[in-house]
Formats: C-alpha cells, sequence, structure tokens
C-alpha cells in the first residue's frame, strides 16, 4: 500500500471542527488538491502511531450521504468505493442529535468506525453534560470525547482508531432494520450484486441495493464508473 499501513477517512458535518482534527493529527504532513474529476478540494494527510503510518482523507463536510451534492456523492463514494480501513465520525457536543444522522448513515456502509465527539469544552459551558459511555453502547462502536483545540482526547482518538482499522476490537453497530419486505428485496439485489463487487463487503453491497431500491441513478452513475474504472485497470475495457 506505498508504504501506507492504513487509510482513514474523516467525516463530519461541516462546523464540526472536522479540520481543527485534521490538523491536529496531521500536523505540517498534509497534502491539497482537487478530489479526481471535481473542483471540490482534496486534503490528504497522515500521521504515525505506534510504528504504523495512517493516511488520513478529509472528505468534504456533509450533513448525509444521500448525494443531494457534490461534496455528499464525494464522501459517499470514498466511503463505498475507497475502501478506508477505518473511518472516524466527527460530531459536534453541542449540537448532537443533528449529527447523529450522518453517523447512523455511515454505520450503514462500514463497521469499521469510530465516533470523535469534538467541542467537549463548548458543550460543558453551555451546560450539557454527554455520557459518551453510553453512547458507545447504544451506537455500538467507539465513541471518543475530545476537544481538538486544544489537542485534548487525540491520543485515545489515534488508539481507537488503530484497533478498529486493525480489528482489534469487534464493533456491533446500530442498524436500521426495515419492514420484511423491504428486507427480502435488499436481500435478493444484494445478492446478484455480489459477482459484481467481489471487493466490497456485505454491508456496502446492502447500502448500494437499498439506495438502487430507492431509485438512487446517482448510486447507479458511481458503480458505472467504478465498473469501468476496474474494467481498464485490468485490461478488460
Amino acid at each position: 500500500m506505498n508504504c501506507v499501513d492504513y487509510v482513514i477517512a474523516l467525516a463530519g458535518n461541516p462546523n464540526t471542527g472536522k479540520s481543527t482534527v485534521f490538523n491536529a493529527l496531521t500536523g505540517l504532513n498534509q497534502h491539497t488538491g482537487n478530489w479526481p474529476g471535481k473542483t471540490v478540494a482534496q486534503a490528504t494527510g497522515s500521521y504515525v502511531y505506534n510504528h504504523k503510518k495512517y493516511t488520513l482523507a478529509d472528505l468534504p463536510g456533509t450533513y448525509s450521504l444521500l448525494a443531494a451534492s457534490v461534496e455528499e456523492q464525494i464522501a459517499r463514494d470514498f466511503l463505498l468505493f475507497g475502501n478506508p480501513q477505518a473511518t472516524i465520525v466527527v460530531v459536534d457536543a453541542t449540537c448532537l442529535e443533528r449529527n447523529l444522522n450522518l453517523v447512523l448513515q455511515v454505520l450503514e456502509i462500514t463497521d469499521q468506525v469510530v465516533v470523535c465527539v469534538n467541542l467537549m469544552d463548548e458543550a460543558r459551558r453551555k451546560g450539557l453534560a454527554l455520557d459518551t459511555a453510553i453512547l458507545e453502547r447504544e451506537l455500538g462502536v467507539p465513541v471518543i470525547p475530545t476537544v481538538a483545540r486544544s489537542a485534548r482526547g487525540l491520543e485515545e482518538l489515534k488508539e481507537a482508531v488503530a484497533d478498529v482499522a486493525a480489528c482489534r476490537i469487534k464493533t456491533h453497530p446500530s442498524r436500521v432494520i426495515y419492514p420484511e419486505a423491504i428486507e427480502g428485496a435488499i436481500k435478493t439485489l444484494s445478492a446478484k450484486l455480489q459477482p459484481l463487487l467481489s471487493r466490497s463487503n456485505a454491508l456496502r453491497r446492502r447500502w448500494i441495493a437499498l439506495r438502487l431500491l430507492d431509485g438512487d441513478d446517482t448510486v447507479l452513475a458511481a458503480l458505472t464508473d467504478y465498473f469501468v474504472k476496474n474494467s481498464r485497470e485490468e485490461g478488460t475495457v
């Protein structure tokens, strides 16, 4: 993997301090450009933890993964086809309910997730008390409280990311269970996708199947681009 041990996605709503988390983790080890074929800025960076190198892909700030904007499409496609070993979802401790929408959507795609509850100092200033242990139990993935601008909690965040990326801990994400008829359709379509998405795990196939059943043409376009790219790389086109 070009001397990179792990690729980590960094997701979150706008104004959650996601960029501050990115800068605090990667320091000066950053590169900026544009996402391929897009005018949206792309930032990547790296850090070393316990002699392993972690490359962090800072996804565009989004409120969902339903592809209503170019930013949402980029974030969605990286989680689906970029094969990150773990995903950090940064949420704002002062407006947790709104931010959890994205967390639950990411958990529909991958179980390799760490939730970073940032701006804990602002929450305390507003008189808000968050029990991150309860939140961790309810979500089924590690939840780490941080104050990124003063580097509080970042070592704990690195440790959790390392454990999730290396599969040293088994997560049990909370997910939506749909009515029987929908679950049956998801299962049927997911099975048909398996030969086409052999490198993708079952969760990603499930999420793609769900979006196709919902009539999401942007997912169909992303799948087509993915197949064409892979065919070119394998020399079959």
